[in-house]
């Protein structure tokens, strides 16, 4: 026999629908509030919050950028934004799309066509992601243009 709901459980369940939607693009809000202000593109690589990888061995992690190339996105600069973290402005439109698709889903009760996701494409993903990671720690040129 399962275990009785928890507080949290049952106020999960007493929730309106709309209330996670609210809370994620909260979230997102609370996100873009702190880079604009903080403007990433003006620090050290020291200044805080600060990549540890980085910081430690001096060598771009997978994520390094992303945060400079979001900060160039909602300034409309996307040749910028690019060159600090292609991938990242790749991933964004997919990422806004499975966002409304589950506002629609959640507060409206509409289906937007699903994003057919298969094991090959992750791959792809994964694996270009890591030629990128890696590629952008190169000291030659033309690799010298990723390194951030």
């Amino acid at each position: 026999m399962p275990p009785p709901p928890g507080r949290f459980t049952r106020l999960m369940a007493r929730s309106p629908r709309w209330l996670a939607p609210v809370a994620v693009l909260g979230c997102l809000a609370a996100a873009t509030g702190y880079v604009t202000i903080a403007n990433p593109t003006e620090s050290t690589a020291d200044a805080p919050p600060t990549c540890l990888l980085k910081l430690t061995t001096g060598l771009d992690c997978p994520g390094c950028g992303g945060t400079r190339a979001f900060w160039y996105m909602i300034h409309g600069d996307l040749p910028a934004a690019a060159r600090h973290h292609a991938l990242f402005i790749f991933a964004v439109p997919f990422l806004v799309y499975v966002y409304v698709a589950w506002v629609g889903k959640q507060v409206f009760g509409k289906s937007l066509p699903k994003l057919r996701v298969t094991p090959a494409m992750v791959g792809v993903l994964l694996s270009a992601w890591l030629a990128f990671s890696i590629l952008r720690n190169l000291p030659w040129t033309p690799f010298t243009w990723f390194y951030v």
